[in-house]
């Protein structure tokens, strides 16, 4: 136990940093490009992070009981403990001191820290990758958000919220608009009702079918721009656990799954990995981490696909994503079985 827990705290720290380094490089480029504060990369990272440990503490709890029981095999200690007398419950029973706990850590974290955390996400970035936020636009390139929008101006005045020599570009359904001016003023820079004063240019109205385009030349054109939206896998993943349960949404049934079943999930793979990490006599003890890195490749992709079915009605709410628990709940019991030599009693 003390060997697993120090490799899980071990293992957990590395898959932070490394997790951490990677989601600052990518939001710093964000920042650098103007799309996302500076002051928000730290706040998104953390939030990413805490996401991130549904999945980085079961992998650590994996591999650390992994290594600790194939140190003592390699060591034969588990081969002296069988010959004093000691059954293999003795070894399940320590990992389950372990590996519940987390389980239920797991499990809380799936359930309430990632919504809360999705939904501190989607905050600070539609706080602070609006497009007309002066601050954060480039000039000379092409700003960019979620809606397609784009806005290219030839320069920027952070001072008194204008563009010159702009180009705005604002997709819809059935329509594109753009809009070209020699000046533009911010005058609501949110993103829940961003609006423009244009002076001296051009709009055109172009219909994606037919030739019914329009062009109008005016002095000054307030324009009222289309608020930036949530993507409907945003609002899944920060959905809460009532708000999911009441939908009829596939999307939303395979989410309220996919958070219900990561602490079993834990546990399992936990149980899993007591078996699989058995190893013969000076095979040293990290001749299995290959079959349990496939085993593990096979759950999380598993998981994806099943997950991936349910949102499309293309598997049965019923298993649903719980059909990996279940095969995994199958794979503990032949494991335990064969640990336990029941197997050859059954088919006798």
């Amino acid at each position: 136990m003390v060997e697993t827990r120090r490799s899980v705290m071990i293992i957990v720290g590395f898959l932070i940093f490394i997790f951490a380094s990677y989601s600052a490089q990518r939001y710093l480029t964000d920042a650098a490009n103007g799309t996302l504060a500076l002051e928000a990369v730290l706040s998104v990272v953390f939030y990413k992070v805490l996401i991130a440990l549904e999945m980085l503490l079961p992998v650590a709890l994996y591999v650390s009981v992994a290594i600790a029981l194939g140190q003592l095999y390699t060591d034969s200690e588990i081969t002296a403990m069988f010959a004093c007398g000691s059954s293999p419950l003795r070894i399940y029973k320590a990992v389950l001191c372990l590996a519940i706990p987390l389980g239920i850590l797991v499990t809380v974290l799936s359930m309430y820290g990632r919504p809360w955390a999705y939904a501190k996400i989607y905050q600070l970035k539609q706080q602070s990758e609006s497009e007309l936020d002066v601050s954060h636009l480039l000039p000379k390139k092409f700003n960019l958000n979620d809606n397609g929008r784009m806005i290219l101006a030839e320069q920027i005045d952070p001072t008194t919220n204008r563009l010159s020599d702009a180009l705005i570009y604002t997709p819809s359904a059935g329509k594109t608009y753009v809009f070209r001016a020699r000046s533009v003023e911010v005058i609501d820079p949110s993103p829940t009702s961003p609006s423009v004063m244009l002076h001296a240019g051009t709009a055109y109205e172009l219909q994606h079918t037919g030739t019914d385009d329009n062009e109008r030349i005016y002095n000054n054109f307030n324009l009222h721009l289309k608020p930036r939206e949530q993507s409907i896998e945003v609002k899944s993943k920060s959905a809460s656990i009532a708000e999911l349960s009441r939908s009829a949404d596939p999307a939303d049934t395979a989410e309220l799954q996919w958070r219900e079943s990561r602490g079993i999930n834990a546990i399992l793979m936990a149980l899993l990995a007591i078996s699989l990490s058995r190893t013969r006599p000076r095979q040293g003890r990290f001749a299995t981490l290959l079959p349990l890195a496939i085993l593990f490749t096979v759950i999380f992709y598993g998981g994806n696909i099943c997950r991936t079915l349910v949102a499309n009605s293309s598997l049965p709410v019923i298993p649903g994503i719980w059909l990996v628990s279940l095969i995994m709940f199958v794979g503990v019991l032949i494991l335990i079985a064969r640990e336990f030599s029941l197997l050859p009693k059954l088919f006798r």
